[in-house]
């Protein structure tokens, strides 16, 4: 099994920053891919952005002021939120995918971006 545990959301207003991590324990595994998804209300959850190994992807509403990194040393994943907006107000989740078995989701965190 693998334990997500997220931290870093809160408030903030639009144009500012914000700093998500995640940290994972348990069977990580040596491949895998870590990222990020949220969830608006009344939206269903989406893509925000993910990293395996170098390799980084993410969603186009966020390119150009997110960007996630990794640290495989301590298994951890961090999703630096700059430019926020108030669209980027949602319940932001840590994936953590490995081969030939079920992603694993974190609890989920709360990000506001007040306009």
């Amino acid at each position: 099994q693998v334990q997500l545990v997220e931290s870093g959301g809160g408030l903030v207003q639009a144009g500012g920053s914000l700093r998500l991590s995640c940290v994972a324990s348990g069977s990580v595994g040596t491949f895998n891919t870590m990222g990020w998804y949220r969830q608006a209300p009344g939206k269903q959850r989406e893509f925000v952005a993910n990293i395996m190994t170098e390799t980084t992807n993410y969603a186009d509403s966020v390119k150009g002021r997110f960007t996630i990194s990794r640290d495989n040393a301590k298994n951890t994943v961090t999703l630096q939120m700059n430019s926020l907006k108030s669209e980027d107000t949602a319940v932001y989740y840590c994936n953590l995918r490995r081969p030939l078995v079920a992603p694993f989701w974190g609890q989920g965190i709360q990000v506001t971006v007040s306009s």
